[in-house]
């Protein structure tokens, strides 16, 4: 039955950890990990931080190679980089072992992250890859995936589900609407920028998943 795990781990033992060592206030989120030919392809979001001083910080990172901008909204920055794959740790982990990253989130300290293998067998299988390549990750759970495990099942952070629900409930898709995005990020207590970069993540999302 299919397995979902989460764990944590340094962030000097993951590629995106190391190289926002420096930028201790910015908290950067995995859009998708896409395997290629020859390297991991990590979009990620990164919050509270200027992109010159993102920039910067690739540059100095022994294992980036290019880093592009793809999107901008508000006070996040949707960005793209290459690596090293000898520099990949964990992610490396990931792809050779076939389980599936659902999440990943940290910071200059730590990151947390879940996976899902099509069996218990599968995420025992990542743990052991990661113990004989000296990849010093803690375990914090282990659990079958039930059909309530609904983000297992269509992707998404808790941040992007909690955008959609409220949105929903508040009549923000009806027809007249019934709500603002200004008044959807008020009850958060987040900027209108926020709530609509985590709103069309959220719909990528599912899209994503349910079409591609």
């Amino acid at each position: 039955m299919a397995t979902v795990a989460a764990f944590t781990v340094g962030a000097d033992e993951f590629p995106l950890g190391a190289v926002f060592e420096d930028l201790p206030g910015v908290t950067v989120e995995l859009e998708r990990v896409v395997p290629t030919s020859d390297a991991v392809v990590p979009y990620f979001w990164v919050r509270n931080a200027d992109e010159s001083d993102v920039v910067r910080s690739f540059r100095v990172h022994p294992g980036a190679g290019n880093v592009e901008l793809i999107d901008s909204v508000g006070d996040e920055q949707l960005l793209r980089c290459t690596w090293d794959p000898a520099q990949l740790g964990m992610l490396l982990a990931i792809e050779e072992t076939g389980v599936t990253l659902l999440s990943g989130v940290g910071n200059s300290e730590h990151w947390t992250f879940e996976i899902r293998g099509d069996d218990r067998e599968a995420v025992a299988r990542f743990q052991a890859y990661c113990l004989e390549h000296d990849v010093p990750i803690t375990l914090t759970s282990v659990q079958r995936l039930t059909p309530s495990d609904r983000r297992a099942v269509d992707g998404l952070t808790d941040l992007q589900r909690e955008a959609l629900l409220l949105a929903y409930e508040r009549g923000y898709f009806d027809t007249p609407r019934r709500a603002t995005l200004e008044e959807l990020a008020a009850e958060l207590d987040i900027t209108r920028q926020s709530f609509a970069a985590r709103l069309r993540r959220g719909h990528r999302t599912l899209i994503d998943v349910a079409l591609l």
